[in-house]
């Protein structure tokens, strides 16, 4: 998939254009991409980054990074991916402006969006608009019930497989492998410290059960209480692993929520407790 961040940067050709912020690229997300690449057209993606919520002030959880969103976008088959840069130069255009310098420049003729799709100053154009410039607008089948919103309520309560249904994919956790207490190795469990961008939404703290790198592990999201700690980790212990992951992205699926963090009588309770949490998740079967 190529990847521009201009206009100028993508052929003019016919095109059929899915345009929106697809956090996530969720169910309904890939029926508006699938609609247009059912066209026959050139398929592209016109999307914004960052998101437009944020620069208009609002606190967004995100759920994919921009990386991992185009990645998803590869996979689904898109040819080619506009980023567009939201900001105040962007949101001062009106529609028409905006219609010129990032649909027609690239040579769209048929644009997909959902219903409630708004672009230019002031949100002030929608699909009407697009047909009123001269693009043939097509609106996709709507998925119901599936939103970026909701599936952040999801995982914000640990639903991971709830999520995992709106999403078709398990849900995801994306980092790079930095230093951490290195507690883990001492116990006979040593786990990869896993940071995250500030604004990637990470699920309700507890044990997880997922997959990362092809080995299983269970991970924990957290505070680590048992040891007093204050600030958040994310540690998947990578099962029949054997290797140095620091600097390593790893891309870590969610399948399942085996229980709350808690605080143990001794350590040895606590390491049994691991042990169960290794057998569970060495028995957790992937969501659909």
């Amino acid at each position: 998939m190529k990847i521009a961040h201009a206009p100028s940067q993508l052929e003019r050709q016919p095109r059929a254009v899915a345009i929106g912020s697809f956090d996530g690229i969720h169910r309904g997300h890939r029926s508006v991409i699938e609609t247009a690449l059912a066209t026959g057209l050139a398929g592209t993606v016109v999307t914004f980054h960052p998101h437009p919520r944020t620069v208009l002030g609002n606190r967004v959880e995100l759920l994919s990074t921009l990386e991992r969103r185009l990645e998803l976008l590869a996979e689904a088959g898109v040819e080619s991916t506009l980023v567009v840069t939201f900001g105040p130069e962007l949101m001062r255009l009106s529609p028409e402006e905006f219609a010129e310098e990032y649909l027609r420049a690239i040579g769209a003729e048929v644009v997909v969006a959902g219903s409630d799709f708004r672009f230019g100053h002031r949100r002030s154009g929608d699909l009407e608009t697009l047909e009123r410039l001269g693009f043939e607008v097509r609106t996709a089948p709507e998925v119901e019930g599936v939103s970026s919103s909701e599936i952040r309520r999801l995982l914000q309560e640990g639903d991971v497989r709830e999520a995992a249904k709106q999403l078709a994919r398990p849900p995801e956790l994306d980092g790079v492998v930095v230093t951490g207490d290195q507690r883990g190795g001492t116990l006979g469990y040593p786990t990869a410290n896993l940071r995250v961008e500030p604004d990637l939404l990470v699920p309700r703290y507890g044990i997880y059960a997922g997959v990362t790198l092809d080995h299983r592990a269970p991970i924990s999201i957290g505070t680590n209480p048992h040891y007093g700690g204050t600030e958040r980790r994310i540690e998947p212990f990578l099962l029949d692993f054997e290797g140095d992951l620091y600097g390593r992205r790893l891309l870590v699926e969610l399948w399942e929520r085996l229980r709350d963090e808690q605080v143990f009588d001794s350590e040895q309770e606590l390491i049994d407790q691991i042990a169960r949490d290794v057998a569970a998740t060495r028995a957790a079967t992937r969501p659909d």
